[in-house]
């Protein structure tokens, strides 16, 4: 059997760059959208660069007395996407790629503007950054494997209904997932260390690599196509580490 890395993380707003580089290094990203909706967590919203530091930008939401709501059923509660649009186009109108960028992200915010569902803008907002990025990687819904179970048995499931030989996660899933399971699966855990990341200009005072990846659009352009971090196929397997199969 050849091999498949899958990464299983839940949709965010606009993701930093560490989200992008974990991601490009696997065959396929599933979104992790039927599981809860977390308040004042990433799926909703990201930061920018200003003059005052930075700040959220945040996605509205109707918010639901249910503590066990999905992300796939959180719905907008007012339009949103030309006052983000216009706050980051205020805030990085001197970057020195935002005139060649501008057109191409105002477009995206366009497209997502009158969408109901968080889950709809985020996906087409991730899938449009990985076209951006020339990443390889296949992002679908955890809708399409339908796997059931909880915690680590679940995540265990998604990967054997997507035919994967390698799991990458992120090194807050630590303290609970089960590697034994996936062990006993046959199923490699790769977990994932970000960084160091490479430093580049930034507006706004100190470096914060903490921020969207438009941050590094704008103030980048080509040159954060050229990053290792994110190049299609040409990841550095020495941040993946701990595997516990061959």
């Amino acid at each position: 059997m050849s091999m498949k890395r899958v990464a299983i993380i839940q949709s965010c707003y606009i993701p930093w760059i560490g989200f992008f580089d974990m991601i490009g290094r696997c065959d396929e990203y599933i979104i992790f959208d039927q599981v809860q909706f977390v308040k004042r967590h990433w799926h909703n919203r990201n930061k920018i660069k200003t003059p005052r530091g930075a700040e959220w930008l945040t996605v509205p939401v109707i918010s639901k007395s249910r503590s066990d709501q999905p992300i796939e059923e959180v719905e907008i509660s007012e339009p949103w996407a030309e006052r983000h649009w216009r706050s980051i186009a205020v805030n990085y109108q001197k970057a020195p790629f935002f005139a060649a960028e501008k057109e191409k992200v105002r477009g995206w915010f366009d497209a997502v503007d009158g969408m109901k569902r968080l889950t709809e803008v985020n996906t087409f907002l991730l899938k449009e950054l990985v076209g951006y990025l020339g990443l390889s990687v296949s992002v679908v819904s955890d809708r399409i494997y339908q796997a059931d179970g909880r915690s680590s048995e679940r995540l265990l499931n998604l990967c054997r209904a997507a035919g994967a030989t390698h799991y990458v996660s992120g090194p807050s899933a630590k303290s609970y997932l089960d590697e034994t399971l996936f062990e006993q699966a046959g199923v490699t855990v790769e977990w994932m260390n970000y960084g160091p990341y490479e430093s580049y200009p930034q507006l706004h005072g100190e470096f914060d690599i903490a921020v969207t990846i438009l941050d590094q659009i704008f103030n980048r352009g080509p040159d954060l196509l050229k990053s290792p971090s994110i190049r299609s196929g040409g990841f550095n397997t020495e941040r993946l580490v701990g595997s516990m199969t061959n």
